[in-house]
C-alpha cells in the first residue's frame, strides 16, 4: 500500500465511517449513494461521528448497561476527541478521524459541533421540552448537521453571502423536517423511554388535529427546503432532493395514520416504494438548477465562503 502512515490511518479512518452508514441507515444511505466524489466521502464521515454519538445516548451503550452519568461523561469525551482533532488533524477514533479530516478541508467550525453534542447531552437530563428547549435541541440535533453537510456541498465553489444565507436557511429546515418527522414517527418508542420533544402534546392523548397540525409544520420545512435544492451544486442536488423526497413521503403516510397507530406501531416507507423515489429524483434532479452553478467553480478543494454568526440559532 502506498502512501504515508498518516494517509493510511486516514484511509481505514473513512473505511470505517463508510461501514458504520452500510450498518445503521438505510434512507440516508440510499441517498448518500447519489452524492458524487469526495462529497460523499465528507458527508459520509459527517454520518459516522453523529451515529456514533446517538449510540452513547440511547443506543449500544444503554444496552451495555452504561448508566446516563456515565454516558455524559462519554459524550463530553467524544466531543473534546472531536474539536481537538479538528485542530490537529489526528484521532485514535477512526469515527473522529474521518470527521476531523472532512471539517478540516470542508470548513465545518466548532461552532457547529458544539451545539450538536449539546442537544446529545439533552437526550440524557431532559424529558419534557419546553417551546423554548425543544427549539434548542432541534437546532443542535439536527440543523447543525444540516449546516454541516452544506459545508461538504460547496467545497470549491463561491457562493454570494445573500446566496449562501439562503443556502444554511434550506439545510436548518431539511434537518429540521428530519427531526421532527421522526419525532412523530417514533413517538410511541419515544413515551416508553419517557421523553416528550413536541412540547404541549401528550401521546396517550394525540388527536387527529394535533396530528395534522405536526404534520403541517414538517411539510413547511420541507417546502424551504425544497426551494434551494436548485441552486445547490450537481454533486450534491440529486442526494438532497431524495432526502427530502423520503422524508416528505414519511409525513405523507403520517398525515393519513390514525393517531392510535401511530403511538401504538411504526409507520415506515416500504424498501421500493424508497428505491422509486430515489430514482425519481436522480431524473428530477438532472433538470435542476443547471445555469445556477454555471461558471461558479473555484479553485478545487476551497471551503466556501460563510456568514459572521452563520452557525449560530435564529
Amino acid at each position: 500500500m502506498s502512501g504515508s502512515v498518516l494517509e493510511r490511518h486516514e484511509l481505514a479512518s473513512l473505511r470505517a465511517s463508510r461501514q458504520v452508514i452500510r450498518t445503521y441507515s438505510t434512507s440516508f444511505s440510499l441517498a448518500a449513494r447519489l452524492l458524487r466524489g469526495q462529497v460523499r466521502d465528507d458527508v459520509v464521515s459527517v454520518y459516522g461521528l453523529v451515529r456514533l454519538a446517538d449510540e452513547v445516548v440511547d443506543g449500544a451503550a444503554e444496552e451495555a448497561g452504561i448508566g446516563p452519568r456515565r454516558r455524559r461523561d462519554v459524550l463530553d469525551d467524544l466531543e473534546h476527541q472531536a474539536l481537538d482533532a479538528m485542530v490537529t488533524g489526528y484521532s485514535t477514533n477512526p469515527i473522529v478521524q474521518a470527521f476531523a479530516d472532512t471539517a478540516r478541508r470542508t470548513g465545518i467550525e466548532p461552532e457547529l459541533v458544539r451545539p450538536f453534542f449539546a442537544s446529545m447531552r439533552a437526550d440524557l437530563t431532559v424529558r419534557w421540552h419546553t417551546p423554548e428547549s425543544f427549539s434548542e435541541y432541534v437546532y443542535g440535533s439536527a440543523e447543525v448537521v444540516g449546516l454541516m453537510c452544506l459545508r461538504c456541498f460547496l467545497v470549491g465553489h463561491d457562493v454570494p453571502a445573500a446566496e449562501l444565507r439562503r443556502l444554511e436557511g434550506g439545510a436548518r429546515a431539511l434537518g429540521s423536517a428530519f427531526q421532527k418527522v421522526n419525532f412523530l414517527r417514533d413517538l410511541g418508542d419515544d413515551t416508553q423511554l419517557g421523553r416528550r420533544y413536541f412540547p404541549g402534546v401528550d401521546p396517550a392523548h394525540l388527536d387527529v388535529a394535533t396530528r395534522d397540525v405536526l404534520v403541517a409544520d414538517v411539510r413547511a420545512d420541507l417546502a424551504r427546503a425544497l426551494d434551494v435544492v436548485p441552486a445547490l451544486p450537481g454533486s450534491s442536488r440529486a442526494a438532497v432532493l431524495a432526502t427530502h423526497d423520503l422524508f416528505a413521503e414519511l409525513a405523507r403516510r403520517l398525515a393519513v395514520t390514525d393517531p392510535v397507530d401511530i403511538v401504538s406501531g411504526r409507520v415506515r416507507v416500504p424498501d421500493p416504494v424508497k428505491a422509486a423515489l430515489v430514482a425519481r429524483s436522480v431524473v428530477r434532479a438532472s433538470w435542476a438548477g443547471r445555469a445556477t452553478w454555471a461558471g461558479r467553480a473555484t479553485a478545487p478543494g476551497r471551503p466556501a465562503g460563510r456568514l459572521p454568526g452563520s452557525g449560530a440559532a435564529a
